[in-house]
């Protein structure tokens, strides 16, 4: 009698312990991270039985885990590269499009008030680079300039370099300090007063400002939704879901959640554009 309730004891165990086929795991980038957990919370108490499990960790950990079949979902804001679909040529990289952002050169509010509001593009380029250094070539405050760089499987990064330097890959020779995530360059800006810096659009507050963009014909176009989604600011991106070919059973249904007029709207609420029609 005793050795039965033991092996039942133990029956029940690894019953309990299996993943449940309703978990869907979503890792990746942090541009897309708010969004992707209030749609879980939120998904999750429409489908009780549901799990959804969300990280962060960059847009090449959301591409790495999904091509490596650790992750269902991954969450990315730049391209997959070439290098990326040669190293999983077994996975069916899918895209699933849910938003719109821009990513903005920013600085802190003190140094935003001091008259950097507006740069060129090569300017920029030129800080990067490391061939300005100092504000005041910028008609600025005479600080050295803290270049911020982002790590390089970051989707911001590769984004703005894209676009910047020509080259999502490129070396940053001016750079001063290199971050991850958004949250953790968005500290490092409010805390100087001589920082420039790459984040998503969503992420500028009253404490880190948005340059806008001085353009070759003397227009200015400010990191604004409206000129988001005119395209009239000059570096935005799609905000991406990435699975291993045609999503199924929870995983598909959790997607078409964020798709839905429900979804669309959490990702309005977070400061993204919808791509809703």
């Amino acid at each position: 009698m005793k050795n039965i309730l033991v092996i039942g004891f133990v029956l029940l165990a690894l019953s309990c312990s299996k993943p449940k086929n309703d978990t869907v795991r979503v890792a990746g980038s942090t541009t897309v991270l708010p969004v992707i957990s209030v749609a879980a919370e939120r998904y999750m108490k429409l489908h009780p039985d549901s799990r959804i499990i969300v990280n962060a960790g960059g847009s090449g950990v959301g591409v790495n885990q999904v091509g490596s079949q650790q992750i269902e979902i991954g969450m990315i804001s730049r391209d997959i590269t070439q290098k990326e679909l040669e190293q999983y040529p077994e996975t069916s990289f899918q895209i699933h499009a849910i938003g719109r952002d821009a990513v903005v050169p920013v600085v802190s509010s003190e140094l935003y008030n001091a008259g950097i509001t507006s740069l060129t593009l090569e300017q920029i380029a030129k800080i990067y680079r490391g061939e300005i250094s100092n504000w005041k070539e910028l008609n600025g405050p005479d600080k050295d300039i803290l270049v911020i760089d982002k790590e390089a499987s970051r989707g911001t990064r590769h984004v703005f370099m894209e676009i910047v330097l020509g080259d999502k890959e490129a070396v940053a020779q001016g750079a001063d300090l290199v971050l991850g995530a958004n949250n953790e360059e968005q500290t490092a800006l409010t805390q100087s007063d001589a920082a420039l810096g790459i984040l998503s659009n969503a992420w500028l507050n009253d404490d880190v400002k948005g340059i806008s963009i001085l353009m070759p014909d003397g227009s200015i176009v400010e990191p604004t939704l409206e000129n988001i989604i005119n395209n009239k600011f000059p570096i935005t991106r799609d905000l991406v879901l990435v699975t291993n070919g045609t999503p199924t059973g929870q995983t598909k249904t959790f997607i078409d959640f964020i798709m839905s007029p429900e979804g669309q709207e959490i990702v309005k609420q977070n400061g993204y554009v919808s791509i809703s029609k």
